[in-house]
């Protein structure tokens, strides 16, 4: 596992509220133009080392989450040059997880969401939920 240590400097994501980068903001506006669901910031930077930041949405079917994490893929490599460092869940297509070190993205198939409410275990942490592009 990639520590957040061990990313170099020109890949960590120098997030504020006022300008959360063009990476985040790249994810997050994919997603709504795609038709995601619940889009849902979690800012974990002052809980665990694990990421400084999960964006969590749903689809409508397994299909639908599939696409929504090739565009993600495909957008953050086409307008950043960002690439997730792993993928996960891309055969069953209820939770796929795209791991770009300090931003994962949790899309999910609204039942598999509400079963594991990663919202819920990390009920501590400051959220933003986005219903428009930023």
């Amino acid at each position: 596992m990639v520590q957040k240590a061990d990313v170099p400097d020109n890949k960590k994501n120098n997030f504020t509220e006022e300008d959360p980068g063009e990476l985040f903001k790249t994810i997050v506006n994919t997603l709504i133009e795609r038709k995601g669901e619940q889009v849902t910031h979690l800012d974990l930077r002052e809980i665990t080392t694990l990421a400084d930041h999960f964006i969590i949405c749903n689809g409508l079917s397994e299909t639908h989450v599939k696409s929504l994490a090739d565009e993600v893929s495909e957008k953050t490599r086409e307008t950043v040059g960002e690439k997730p460092w792993r993928k996960e869940g891309l055969e069953t297509r209820r939770w796929i997880v795209l791991d770009f070190v300090n931003i994962v993205v949790h899309i999910f198939r609204e039942e598999t969401r509400e079963h594991y409410a990663l919202e819920k275990m990390w009920s501590d942490a400051p959220r933003k939920n986005f219903d428009k592009e930023i």
